[in-house]
């Protein structure tokens, strides 16, 4: 095992990690929030420490390739360090004295979750609700993808680590250089952040806010300035333009490149971009429509806003608010679950099992209907006019094996009853909950539903729930991956 790359590359992104807390930390200072600038000051201590030994000990340059494997293994791991770094701040503050809550709160934030054991969010800090957005802004593009964009390695490592960070069912580069790719994703990343940015500002929301929330958006994580969410605003505009841009930011940004180098005709004619579309246009019809006939909203205009924004809102796992969906019918509910499993596209920030994965099963399906019927006749799986290999197909199916083995186990282990470990919730909590969190959504429904937090939960399930949350946003292989003595071997 090469364990002087091992810490090379913690010691890397420790420092990337880092430096980026150095902003909360002059926020802090700025405030005279002391506390917290002591907790963030300790934090960038332990990266800088860290960082100096994987300096210290790299390797030669002939010494630092990675197998597959092991790069789904190592990222699994430094996901868990930099959630490990990044919970010191609220926990060494005092504003979440409990590490276990702080861990939840900080893995909730890069896997861009947005699921939240605080009560009163609008208690925190300035520099801690900022350092909440940035966690989730980071982890929306990925902080691999980041460290590949801006450090020097060759392109072998870093497709071992992207792979495993970058979601979705296939990996493929934009541009001949890996290096480049991150650079081009993460250009666009910050351009439509500004943009939001800029907008939101325009729709009168306060400046702090109008930031939080457009790192929110973009990384599709749903963490808010204010206990009540966007509903706090009460303003239709800002709901629109939110409205958007989760969606945008749940589009493929293989789409927004193709738009940006001219073929626009092409990225318009995507199989997932029209597929989500239409999920999206049926589930606001379908609420809209079941929210007025029981009359739960005064007029159409109102049931429209509401179903709308909550549909985007789960649909791209960004788990903002603005109506408490657990009043709502039980088929609008059900309607909404569906949207919170599906997801956004792959290759955008979005989380749940993914459109693509969802078109290549229900095709793969399909196609295996047809052979039963007609054993000699030779099929071939498309998207997008091109065939999908075999592997893929393979690796498709056996994650949503996965997928619901995982929901079902984590489901059984966080409703164990008087055992200690849980106070207990009723299974409609506990189910939603998994598929929140695995999903990284945020919000599910009964008491974790848009007007509640996960509070209440125990310390054993808050830990499980993380690990759901670290399964989700990494689509399970690179957690899966730290437990395998082969993929620390290889390296």
């Amino acid at each position: 095992m090469n364990y002087r790359l091992i810490i090379f590359l913690f010691g890397e992104i420790c420092l990337i990690v880092g430096a980026i807390m150095c902003i909360p930390l002059f926020m802090s200072i700025g405030y005279g929030e002391m506390s917290t600038a002591i907790g963030f000051g300790i934090a960038i201590a332990v990266c800088v420490a860290l960082g100096g030994i994987g300096l210290v000990l790299r390797p030669a340059k002939d010494k630092r390739d990675l197998r597959p494997s092991s790069g789904f293994a190592i990222c699994g791991m430094l996901w868990i360090v930099i959630a490990l770094i990044g919970a010191l701040p609220f926990c060494i503050s005092g504003h979440i004295p409990n590490y276990i809550d702080a861990l939840f709160e900080t893995v909730s934030g890069f896997t861009t979750t947005g699921a939240s054991i605080l009560k009163n969010v609008e208690a925190l800090p300035k520099a801690l609700l900022f350092w909440r957005a940035m966690t989730q802004w980071l982890g929306g593009m990925g902080v691999l993808v980041l460290a590949i964009a801006i450090l020097p390695r060759s392109d072998k490592m870093s497709t071992a680590l992207a792979k495993a960070e970058i979601p979705g069912p296939q990996f493929g580069k934009l541009v001949s250089k890996l290096r480049f790719t991150s650079r081009i994703l993460y250009a666009i990343y910050i351009v439509m952040t500004l943009l939001l940015i800029g907008i939101l500002c325009a729709c009168k929301m306060p400046v702090f806010d109008s930031f939080c929330h457009a790192f929110s958006t973009a990384s599709t994580g749903g963490f808010s300035v204010k206990n009540a969410s966007i509903a706090a605003y009460n303003s239709v505009s800002i709901e629109v333009v939110l409205t958007i841009f989760m969606i945008l930011f749940s589009v493929n940004f293989n789409i927004y490149f193709m738009i940006i180098i001219g073929h626009f005709l092409k990225a318009l004619k995507s199989e997932e971009l029209i597929c989500m579309l239409i999920i999206v246009f049926v589930a606001i019809t379908g609420i809209t429509i079941d929210l007025c006939a029981r009359n739960t909203y005064s007029s159409f205009g109102e049931a429209l806003r509401y179903s709308s924004f909550n549909v985007a809102s789960v649909m791209s796992t960004t788990g903002f608010g603005t109506a408490d969906f657990t009043q709502w019918s039980v088929l609008s509910q059900v309607m909404l679950l569906g949207a919170m499993c599906i997801g956004g596209s792959a290759g955008s920030t979005a989380g749940g099992m993914k459109v693509s994965r969802l078109i290549i099963v229900s095709k793969s399906s399909l196609i295996n209907l047809k052979k039963t019927m007609s054993p000699r006749s030779v099929y071939s799986l498309k998207m997008d006019g091109k065939t999908v290999n075999e592997s893929t197909v393979s690796n498709v199916q056996n994650f949503f094996i996965l997928y619901i083995l995982i929901i079902m186990v984590s489901t059984l282990l966080i409703s164990i009853q008087n055992s200690g470990f849980d106070s207990g919730n009723n299974f409609t909590t506990n189910f939603t909950a998994v598929i929140s969190c695995f999903n990284n959504i945020g919000p599910g429904l009964g008491a974790v539903g848009p007007a509640g937090s996960y509070a209440d939960f125990g310390v054993f399930s808050k830990i499980i729930l993380s690990v759901d949350m670290l399964l989700g946003r990494l689509e399970i292989l690179p957690i899966l991956l730290i437990f395998s003595p082969k993929s620390w071997k290889r390296i």
